[in-house]
């Protein structure tokens, strides 16, 4: 807990007038490590210890400090009013990606990968640079149960959480570069960062998903290798494919379509995650989905949106200043931290390297199951996953990878900071960001 708080401690500034500090340290921050490590601790039982925590965060709040919109129940409805578009993206494309990842494996595809993926750990490897290059593209949590998905068939249902770790920071990696590949991406770019300035965020990811994509695939070699042929008679249900890639399809041109055009409705309503739950719907007449899986995914869900609320009421008014050390410190603290509020803050101060920023924040999340969406997500398909202590012990390349990616970028291209503040009115109001 000390040492959460530690981390997270520097980047707070708050103006309250009835803080309760111990030892320097804003409860809030306290509260919110005690929850991270009762998460860590009960990892059985993460969803009610996320919601003690939001409950006791929220008493202290309503009691002491009040909240960003304002003091007592109105400050907590104006503060709710503020995040419930992304709340609502987030669980629409949770539960959406849920049942789209039973669609493509009830389409055949994993079964017939075999034929076309190289035996031996290399096979492992290469399915982690599919889903790295499906994240450029796609949502990275549509990315990572895809893979996890054909992990499932092609690993004969035994998967090594190092793996499962990698399949997390694969599919981070692959959208840091990526105005469409992230929630921290879009983000720049609706505030008016041109795409270009994210791109060479790949210098690192690529690096990163070498480090830690080799041994990860060793691992998975040694505990299930993959599966060398297709089982005799696999086919290909073309229309259930069909109905994954409309709604894949429909998820990226909402996207584009709202922050190139419509940028203030994308702000104001959960547009991106209605578009994928329409497409479900739609595609109903064709194969019905498995509507059994929501139970289970809503739960997962739930805790991560238990989280991002946590994290949206700590009392973060500002970053330190712009500087490779900040950038790399921020994945750390995006491990545990939720990215969204700390990129709208990164934007709003300017001054940043945004590639080297949406590499720390995207890939940084990968450290821990917790960490991003895509790992929330991928742990509802592998509850073992769910271990603080599993997923740091065996996925140990991970945080290796982040610091050696990190240092690649800027061995080649340095420091390269835009001085420009691009605050728009989009970023005024950073928690309706649509997430990914």
């Amino acid at each position: 807990m000390s040492l959460i708080a530690l981390i997270i401690i520097p980047f707070a500034a708050s103006a309250a007038t009835h803080e309760i500090t111990v030892f320097g340290i804003p409860t809030e921050f306290i509260l919110f490590a005690v929850t991270l490590l009762g998460v860590a601790l009960f990892h059985h039982h993460t969803l009610p210890v996320a919601l003690s925590g939001l409950t006791a965060i929220i008493l202290y709040k309503l009691a002491f400090t009040g909240f960003h919109a304002g003091a007592g129940l109105a400050g907590l409805a104006g503060h709710m009013a503020g995040e419930w578009v992304i709340l609502t993206n987030l669980l629409g494309l949770l539960l959406g990606f849920a049942l789209l990842a039973r669609h493509f494996e009830d389409s055949g595809v994993p079964q017939i990968l075999p034929r076309y993926l190289p035996d031996g750990w290399l096979g492992g490897l290469a399915l982690l640079v599919v889903i790295f290059v499906l994240s450029s593209f796609l949502d990275n949590i549509a990315a990572a149960l895809i893979g996890g998905t054909i992990a499932l068939t092609v690993f004969q249902r035994k998967v090594h959480i190092g793996y499962l770790a990698a399949i997390v920071a694969a599919s981070n990696a692959g959208g840091s570069g990526s105005v469409v590949g992230d929630t921290t991406t879009t983000m720049m770019w609706i505030s008016g960062i041109a795409p270009i300035e994210v791109f060479h965020a790949y210098v690192a990811a690529g690096v990163a998903l070498v480090v830690c994509g080799i041994p990860a695939a060793i691992q998975q070699h040694r505990f299930s290798p993959i599966v060398c042929d297709a089982p005799a008679g696999a086919t290909i249900d073309w229309p259930r494919l069909g109905i994954v890639a409309w709604i894949l399809i429909a998820a990226v041109v909402t996207n584009i379509v709202m922050n190139l055009g419509f940028k203030e409705l994308a702000s104001a309503f959960p547009v991106l995650g209605i578009a994928v739950w329409v497409a479900i719907l739609l595609a109903t007449r064709i194969r019905q989905p498995e509507w059994s899986l929501l139970p289970e995914a809503l739960k997962g869900s739930l805790f991560l949106l238990t989280l991002v609320i946590c994290a949206s009421m700590m009392p973060v008014e500002r970053l330190p200043e712009a500087s490779w050390h900040s950038a790399l410190t921020l994945g750390f603290v995006s491990a545990v931290f939720d990215n969204i509020p700390l990129t709208a803050l990164a934007i709003k101060q300017g001054g940043f390297d945004w590639g080297m920023l949406a590499y720390a924040v995207g890939f940084g999340g990968s450290m821990i199951w917790f960490g991003s969406s895509a790992g929330v997500a991928l742990s509802n398909m592998y509850p073992e996953a769910k271990s603080v202590g599993a997923w740091l012990r065996h996925g140990w390349h991970v945080p290796l990878a982040y610091v050696i990616g990190f240092a690649a970028l800027m061995l080649t291209l340095g420091w390269q900071p835009h001085q420009a503040k691009p605050i728009t009115a989009a970023i005024e109001t950073a928690p309706h960001f649509n997430p990914q």
